[in-house]
Order: structure tokens, then C-alpha cells, then sequence
């Protein structure tokens, strides 16, 4: 077959800051689709666009190109319970731009699902230094990220929440596109975070959204600046789209919650849902909640359900519907090397990104797409910045199937804290860290 554009003209305009038209758009995203333009074509595009970015028009056609690349997810077939006049269920989702210690869509999904509100799920894995749910999730003794299109309807209309991988018909682009910038340096990329997010979202068929954009050294944002230009392109999108969108500005300068892995994350996760936890975990999730519910017309406090065992109770359905052991042993890394402080003091600062990365070097991430995850890998932290610690106190624990890796965990975690002996580090002791630092929203 004759293709209407060559790949490498397309390159070229974008790599010369040229703008592309909605015809080039929509063939390269379907071309590359259909296997028609290389990967290391689109990857050549892929950092073109990181470079040069995309305009508000170019924006919009390739969001519809990647949607237009899959088909819809319909969830009218969902009947609401009974007391719900309209007939139908209302459904919310949510969406976090990635961070380091990330797990909030494990207790936030069945605790949104405790109010009657349907809460498709559909993740993704890790990219870079931060994890993906599922990469989280798989670690769960029998647990299945696929499920088929009935059966999602079917576990939303009883259960009322699912997490899971995207059909391979659920903009198959994005699907091919997103592994490839995790290995070619164009992760960050505002055009192609937010196409890649809003593409599986509005071909979800949500009837709103709440996305979490992190900003920090952790985040893909590392400004607050950014972190807005990104929260405003999302909302936009969703807005045009017919979509309910907000967004919270959330602080990824130092990992969320003490565990940083996979299994380790599932691990935590269950302990918010059994009314404990990391503060901080246990803030965002009820935040967001609250975000999703108000999006479906609630005003409900969502920190009672985590209290009272309601989430909980909808979490261990959750697991057993994609053939999970909600009671197994989770798995544990054959190897732990602990990391204590040097002297006594206050932690005053653990960068985010470093942590992320060392969790990745240890095997809790990927360095080609193909890569498998270790389950068990990851680090788990003593100390987080404001706590008093005291020389050979364990500051952090790193764990991995494979001991060479723990040299080079420990070359990416060197000078990435600091301990702070003055008499000013007093004043940090005990100070809140700010989680929440914005919301952005279409009024």
C-alpha cells in the first residue's frame, strides 16, 4: 500500500520546530499503529516533540489520532443500585502523572467504590524511576491485570471497582508509544504525557477524572510552573472532551508514604485500607476521593470508610475478581542491605528522585520494555525528613533478588540525604510537609 507521507519528512518538520497538520498527525499515529512507521522512527519523532513541543491544535489532533487508533469503552450497560433514579451508574477515575512511593490507586479505587460510584481503573506500569499499578499489583499471588470488556462491566456493576490493564483496542497507540518513551529519554514531554493520559481516559468513557500531577525532584514536573502548564493541558483536554476534570498539584520532592517497589507498596496500601499508614498516603487518598465524589455530586467524608473497614471490605472483592489471594503472603526479596546513619541529628532532606532510581536499579523497575520486574525488590524507609535519628539507626532498607545490583542502588542513594546536626535542624523536627500545594480546574 501507498502511504500518503514519508516518516522522515514528518521527522524532519518537527525537528526543525515546524507544525505539523492533522493529516501528517493522524497518518504517523496510525502508520506507527499498524507497524508502517519504525519504532526507532517514532522515536526519533517522539524526542522531536519533546524538544520542540506541540501546539494547541497539533495537541488536540494527535490526542483524537491516538483516541481514533482503538475504540470506546461503553459503560451504559452498568445499572445503578437501587434508590438511583437515572438509571444509570455514575463512573470517576483517576489519573496520577507518576511519582516515587506512588501506590494511592490501590486504596483509592475501593474506597471511592464503598459510595456507589463505578471506578474503572485502567493503569498502566512503571515508567522511569516512578511504578505502575500493575507492576504493584502483579505481585499479589494470582492477580490478573486483564480483563475482558463483559467482565469489567460485570465487576463494576457488582463490585463497583477494577483496576487493570487497557484492552489492546483501548488506543493501542498510546499502548506502543508509552513503552517507548520509558527507553528513549522523552518521558517528560508535556505533549506526550498529557495525549498519552487523555487518549486512554476519554476512550475510557469515564464520566469524569481526577488527575494527580506531581511536581518535585521525584516528578516528571519538576517545577511548580510546569506542573500547571501540564494540570491546564489535562484539564483542557478533558474539558473538550466532554469529560469532568480537575487536578491536584501534589509535592513529589520526597516519596510518598515509607515504601518505595512493588510488593512493599501493596504491603503499605493494605495498611491504609486497615486505617493505618504513612500520613501522608493516607491524606492524598482521602483528598482525591473527595475530588471523585464531589465530581458525581457527593459530599460524603471518605475517611470514614477507611476507618470503619468499609474499603477494606470492597479492596478484598476487588483482588478476588482478577483471581487474587487477598490473604496471601506477599513476596519478599532473598536480600536486604540496610543503610544506617552516621551520626545523630534530624533528616532534613531524602530526594525523591534518587530513591526512585536506586528502587529501579535494585529490579523494581525496567531498563527495556520487555524487562520483567522483581515483585519483592524496593526500598523501604526508616526515616523521612523532619524525624531525629541517631547514628546506626536504620535510615533505609534495600531490597533485591540480585546482591550485584545493591552497588550501584548505593552510587545513585550517595549524597541524596542529609542529616542536619545545627541547632536550627530542631526547627524541622516535627514540621508538616505540604502534600497538596494546588487545584486546577476548567471554572
Amino acid at each position: 500500500m501507498s502511504e500518503p507521507f514519508d516518516a522522515v519528512d514528518v521527522i524532519r518538520a518537527k525537528r526543525d520546530a515546524g507544525r505539523l497538520s492533522t493529516e501528517q498527525i493522524d497518518w504517523v499515529i496510525d502508520a506507527y499503529t499498524r507497524g508502517a512507521v519504525a519504532e526507532e522512527q517514532m522515536a526519533a519523532l517522539a524526542m522531536a516533540v519533546y524538544l520542540n513541543g506541540l501546539d494547541p491544535q497539533e495537541l488536540s489532533a494527535w490526542t483524537a489520532a491516538m483516541i481514533a487508533s482503538g475504540r470506546r469503552l461503553d459503560f451504559s450497560p452498568i445499572l445503578r443500585s437501587p434508590g438511583n433514579p437515572d438509571g444509570k451508574i455514575a463512573t470517576a477515575d483517576k489519573h496520577s502523572t507518576g511519582g516515587v512511593g506512588d501506590k494511592i490507586t490501590l486504596p483509592l479505587a475501593p474506597l471511592v467504590a464503598v459510595y456507589g460510584i463505578a471506578v474503572p481503573q485502567l493503569s498502566g506500569r512503571g515508567l522511569g524511576h516512578t511504578g505502575g499499578t500493575l507492576d504493584k499489583l502483579e505481585s499479589i499471588p494470582g492477580w490478573q491485570a486483564q480483563v475482558g470488556p463483559e467482565r469489567l462491566l460485570e465487576i463494576l456493576g457488582s463490585t463497583g471497582a477494577v483496576v487493570c490493564a487497557a484492552g489492546p483496542d483501548l488506543a493501542p497507540a498510546d499502548r506502543k508509544l508509552y513503552a517507548l518513551r520509558d527507553v528513549t529519554g522523552t518521558v517528560e514531554s508535556i505533549p506526550l504525557i498529557a495525549s498519552s493520559i487523555m487518549s486512554k481516559k476519554i476512550a475510557e468513557g469515564t464520566d469524569s477524572l481526577v488527575l494527580d500531577v506531581k511536581v518535585g525532584t521525584g516528578a516528571f514536573m519538576k517545577t511548580p510552573e510546569r506542573a500547571r502548564e501540564l494540570a491546564r493541558t489535562l484539564v483542557g483536554l478533558g474539558e473538550q472532551a466532554g469529560v469532568r476534570t480537575t487536578a491536584l498539584l501534589t509535592e513529589m520532592s520526597v516519596p510518598l508514604g515509607r515504601a518505595v517497589g512493588n510488593a512493599v507498596e501493596v504491603e503499605e496500601a493494605v495498611q491504609v485500607l486497615a486505617g493505618g499508614g504513612p500520613d501522608d498516603v493516607v491524606e492524598l487518598t482521602v483528598a482525591l476521593a473527595r475530588e471523585m465524589l464531589a465530581a458525581s455530586g457527593m459530599q460524603e467524608d471518605p475517611a470514614e470508610a477507611l476507618a470503619d473497614g468499609r474499603a477494606m471490605d470492597v479492596w478484598r472483592r476487588m483482588i478476588r475478581d482478577q483471581g487474587g489471594d487477598p490473604d496471601a503472603a506477599l513476596p519478599v526479596a532473598r536480600h536486604e542491605h540496610v543503610i544506617t546513619a552516621p551520626t545523630d541529628g534530624v533528616l532534613t532532606r531524602l530526594d525523591a528522585l534518587a530513591v526512585g532510581t536506586a528502587s529501579w536499579r535494585l529490579g523494581a523497575g525496567r531498563a527495556r520494555k520487555e524487562d520483567a520486574v522483581q515483585a519483592g525488590a524496593g526500598i523501604l524507609l526508616h526515616a523521612k525528613p523532619g524525624e531525629r535519628v541517631r547514628a546506626g539507626q536504620a535510615l533505609m532498607s534495600l531490597r533485591t533478588e540480585d546482591p550485584e545490583r545493591f552497588t550501584r542502588a548505593e552510587q545513585v542513594l550517595e549524597g541524596s540525604w542529609e542529616i542536619t546536626q545545627e541547632a536550627r535542624a530542631a526547627d524541622s523536627a516535627g514540621v508538616e510537609r505540604r502534600v497538596i500545594l494546588d487545584r486546577i480546574s476548567a471554572e
